[in-house]
């Protein structure tokens, strides 16, 4: 994996092509799509061993954890730069019809909040599972977040810190420890991970993920970020008083000019808890 996170970093440094905002953004991702392909027990890859395999192993992937159209597509445009600067366009296809990706998703008004029923954890097997459950629902943690998090190494009284490893995209954020909920249910992850991780010391995480997939399935536990939609939605109602356009609540064309301005602050402040980096994508969330 080092030999392959090493020479990507050096295909960027090789072609400094747009901003500097630009290539930070390509190299984190080409970073985490290094990690991912170790995961996925490419091990000995270097930047010229691209094959189409790795691409299909990649969607495949970044498909079965409910990324968005938008971001699979962002991370194929990174695929391709890699494939182009090593001479290997062919090895993906022009167009990402073949993949199976669907085109992106257009905002609407619609709530995809989905709550975490005793109900559901009730039907939850695997104890790992169940609690990188109660963590995304109170957090809003993405899927590989609440099952790579060391509880005991992110907890610092007050905040929530995920380490850049654990995250999309490679950055680490903090989220605020609002409530005796998220307090209690952190407590009982620590106490039952120990120093260590929501994967067990006997699995990888890929193997993890696999049964995190299965379990929820078994169970009936469809659209897992829709916890991140829930807590996106009860975190703005917290914070500006009323309910998300998604959730019922005011259109933007509804809202005075002082509460236009209080919804972009509580929207940067949401973004920055969900580790987003871009403030449209909170329209996907609450609507607009």
């Amino acid at each position: 994996m080092r030999n392959l996170n090493y020479e990507l970093k050096q295909l960027c440094y090789r072609n400094r092509d747009g901003s500097y905002a630009t290539q930070a953004d390509r190299w984190r991702m080409l970073d985490l799509i290094a990690n991912q392909l170790h995961e996925l027990g490419y091990k000995d890859m270097r930047a010229m061993s691209l094959k189409p395999k790795h691409v299909e192993a990649l969607v495949e992937r970044w498909k079965s954890e409910w990324l968005s159209p938008g971001t699979i597509k962002n991370r194929m445009t990174t695929l391709r730069w890699w494939a182009e600067k090593v001479g290997k366009q062919n090895v993906i296809a022009r167009d990402n019809d073949h993949y199976g990706i669907p085109d992106r998703q257009h905002v609407t008004n619609v709530s995809k909040a989905r709550e975490l029923t005793g109900t559901d954890l009730a039907k939850v097997t695997d104890p790992y599972t169940a609690m990188s459950l109660r963590l995304q629902a109170e957090f809003g943690l993405r899927r590989a977040e609440s099952i790579k998090i060391q509880p005991a190494w992110a907890d610092r009284g007050v905040t929530l810190v995920l380490k850049a490893s654990w995250t999309k995209g490679g950055r680490e954020r903090a989220i605020p420890i609002r409530t005796d909920g998220q307090r209690a249910v952190l407590n009982e992850a620590k106490g039952f991970a120990g120093k260590g991780s929501l994967i067990p010391a006997t699995m990888r995480y890929v193997e993890q993920l696999r049964r995190f997939r299965h379990q929820c399935e078994k169970a009936g536990i469809n659209r897992v970020h829709g916890h991140r939609h829930a807590y996106a939605q009860a975190r703005y109602q917290q914070l500006t008083g009323w309910k998300a356009p998604a959730a019922g609540g005011p259109r933007s064309r509804e809202l005075t000019s002082e509460q236009k301005a209080a919804d972009r602050d509580v929207r940067l402040t949401i973004s920055e808890e969900l580790g987003h980096s871009r403030l449209q994508i909170l329209s996907v969330y609450l609507g607009r």
